[in-house]
């Protein structure tokens, strides 16, 4: 290690006499340091193994805790240790040629010699070093919550263990047997609502607040839109900090891990770990931009949001406010032609440029862009003179930030982004899903009464006739019956909407209320037999050449919630896809969790009629272009593939009670619904004098329940213990 310059020891001796004392309130056991969280960890998956609960239990939390507080104790090091430099640093200025040098690096030791000072008084010296990149995978993949989720289910402790599984699943969301896990604890007694949220939830606040900004924006009101994005940006660039101070106090890969080929001397060295520093840094920028469970970043998520956030303060009327942001986003995009046609119309608005002209960026944006930039030129004279690899997360870098020698090669890979972007709004039209509209509907009294012709899309169709009127009184009366013997949502509000309750029932759950007394076993019987006919005549008419399989069935009610729907503007259901993650900025539908990735084909059956609202209304890539809409009607079933081609949204639910069986289908058999299948065990398992009753019910009345279960295939495999579950989503 370099030795300590004699110089101002005077500043090296202040840095140790602000360290506080409190830090040692970070440490998880009082005064004791932090012990190695990575150690922690594989001690707790040790106990896990031996099926020592308790003591795993508390090894994994411990770990959990450990790595927070670790975090928190070396956020709070850097700023004590940055505010004792200040005056240094101050020095630094007024001092030129070889002197300056020699200051620069005493500073930079001191400082790391008070980070060091600082962090030791709260962690042990194992806790220091760097953990393996396993460990590092094995957190950011939340696999400690996947051990803790069995380790509380063993220890009956059910609450938390739904907690656990919950927040396991936000960042794996194709994890199939975590998805059924969760579905029997919403229906395990004691396990309530609270119980599934997401524990990791202060990492992603900036998402959250994105999210309710854009449904904000989606009902036009604009006021509250205003608040979510401005509180959108300050979290974003928060995290942002955290991430980038981070990088500062953590331990450094060596520079040879980090792209460089031969690093010989100290200064050499000394370039090497401040470029892998500045390349940490400017990697927050994909980080904060990625969502839990996403593959891939948001591009320009920090641009995308001041777009948001001055559209809707000119809607709002605060048109001062747009200036400056726009001004904000210009820094990222000077020579836009819509950013500067929107402030020459704000700027009239106001009363001309001079009003206008006063208005500066915000500051915090400015900072922003001017700390990154000097990062990226540092970076970029590393790639051309030092041979270090550097790939730039945005695509806002001004092009004279990149040296001459490099700028064909960066040219390349920024068109091949564009060519990608371009790419995704050209094939909005073209649906891959295999699907081919236009077969038979091999039921009599079923008829087409849209197509892809007049729902002016791809493989969208409106079927009427595929349940008779005392069907649905038959499905309806059920509904109700679940809804007041309690069928796991409980009546609460919406997930979607606070002017709307939410009722939800799943075959199993009704064949279960059916064992209990509750329900007829023979709606409950027909509410499986309605999954099936619409498998069969959807998989006749968008003539799927390979097999389909019910993937989810839901039984869903909505309800206007009396006396609150006064100049409602928001949706019973924002627009969506069901099968991909749809960003109506880039038009783009990204195909990767947390999607329902393997939902092939998508279906509702409409019980009823009276109510207000409540329309499907399909749209363009956009989410605002309406090209159809359907209105609900007992019988009708609407069908249509599942991916970017065929975004939707239901319309507010303004009066009445809206009921409706949403299907999802898949054509892979590894996703389909094993609920189903076990539903069907346990009506085997009944014996034949339940099928006889039923039989001879359906015969009473009508034979549309067992022509359908006529049509339900004879091989149902049992080779797999998982179910695949999910939320409404149409």
């Amino acid at each position: 290690m370099m030795a300590r310059l004699p110089v101002h020891f005077a500043v090296y001796v202040a840095f140790h006499l602000v360290i506080p004392g409190s830090l040692a309130a970070l440490t998880s056991g009082g005064g004791a340091q932090l012990q190695p969280y990575d150690f922690l960890y594989y001690s707790g998956v040790r106990a896990y193994f031996s099926e020592q609960w308790a003591k795993a239990a508390e090894l994994l939390e411990k770990s959990i805790v450990t790595k927070e507080s670790l975090h928190r104790v070396r956020r709070q090091c850097h700023d004590e240790c940055e505010a004792a430099g200040r005056e240094a640093v101050s020095k630094l200025d007024s001092e030129e040629g070889r002197l300056w040098d020699l200051r620069v690096l005493d500073w930079v030791q001191q400082r790391a010699e008070c980070l060091q000072f600082c962090v030791g008084r709260s962690v042990t010296l194992t806790g220091q070093l760097p953990v393996s990149s396993d460990i590092e995978y094995e957190f950011s993949t939340r696999n400690p919550y996947n051990f803790l989720q069995v380790t509380y289910f063993k220890l009956e402790k059910l609450q938390k263990a739904a907690s656990a599984a919950h927040t396991y699943f936000v960042a794996n969301p194709s994890h199939l047997e975590m998805r059924n896990n969760i579905e029997k604890y919403r229906r395990m007694e004691g396990v309530t609502e609270e119980a599934f949220q997401d524990r990791e939830i202060e990492n992603e606040k900036h998402w959250v607040l994105y999210d309710a900004a854009v449904q904000h924006e989606a009902s036009s009101d604009w006021v509250q839109a205003v608040e979510k994005w401005k509180a959108c940006v300050n979290e974003t660039l928060r995290q942002m900090e955290e991430c980038r101070v981070h990088c500062e106090v953590a331990p450094q890969r060596l520079p040879v891990d980090r792209g460089v080929d031969s690093v010989d001397g100290v200064f050499e060295k000394a370039a090497a770990l401040s470029l892998s520093l500045l390349s940490c840094r400017q990697s927050c920028v994909t980080q904060v931009a990625t969502r839990p469970g996403r593959i891939s970043a948001q591009e320009d998520y920090l641009p995308t949001q001041l777009e948001h956030l001055h559209i809707a303060q000119f809607n709002a009327g605060d048109i001062s406010g747009a200036v400056q942001t726009l001004r904000s986003l210009l820094l990222f995009y000077p020579s836009d032609k819509d950013s500067l046609d929107n402030l020459q119309l704000y700027s009239e608005t106001l009363g001309g440029d001079t009003e206008s002209r006063g208005i500066q960026p915000a500051q915090e944006i400015t900072k922003y862009i001017s700390h990154s930039l000097e990062e990226k030129k540092l970076l970029y004279f590393g790639m051309e003179n030092l041979d270090f690899s550097f790939a730039d997360p945005d695509l806002w870098t001004p092009e004279d930030v990149v040296p001459e020698s490099l700028r064909e090669s960066w040219r390349a890979e920024k068109e091949k982004v564009h060519e990608k972007i371009k790419e995704g709004e050209q094939q909005e039209e073209v649906d891959d899903s295999g699907f081919f509209s236009g077969g038979a509907v091999p039921r009599v009294g079923v008829t087409i009464t849209m197509d892809d012709e007049v729902l002016n899309g791809t493989n969208r169709v409106v079927l009427d006739g595929v349940m008779t009127e005392k069907e649905c009184g038959r499905i309806l009366q059920l509904a109700t019956a679940a809804a007041s013997a309690g069928d796991g949502y409980r009546g609460r509000r919406s997930p979607h909407t606070p002017h709307e309750t939410f009722e939800g029932l799943t075959v199993l759950r009704a064949l279960k209320l059916a064992q209990d007394g509750l329900v007829n076993q023979s709606d409950a019987r027909l509410l499986h037999e309605l999954g099936e006919r619409a498998r069969v005549l959807l998989h006749s008419y968008f003539r799927s050449p390979s097999g389909l399989y019910v993937s989810f069935a839901h039984l869903v009610c909505r309800s206007a919630i009396a006396g609150d729907q006064e100049g409602r503007l928001d949706l019973s259901h924002p627009v969506h896809a069901d099968n991909c993650l749809l960003e109506p900025d880039t038009k783009q539908c990204w195909k990767e969790p947390p999607a329902f990735i393997h939902r092939d084909l998508s279906a509702i059956l409409y019980l009823n009629d009276n109510f207000d609202g409540g329309e499907l209304f399909f749209t363009k890539r956009d989410a605002k272009t309406v090209t159809a809409q359907v209105k609900p009607s007992c019988g009708r079933l609407v069908g249509f593939s599942s991916g970017p081609v065929n975004p939707h949204g239901v319309t507010a639910v303004t009066n009445g009670r809206r009921c409706s069986l949403a299907l999802w289908f898949t054509k892979e058999k590894l996703y389909r619904d094993m609920e189903r299948e076990e539903a069907e065990a346990l009506w085997a398992a009944d014996g034949q004098s339940v099928v006889k009753k039923e039989k001879d019910e359906a015969e009473g009345g009508t034979n549309t329940a067992r022509n359908a279960r006529s049509q339900a295939p004879k091989d149902r495999s049992r080779g797999r213990d998982r179910v695949t579950g999910g939320k409404d989503e149409l």
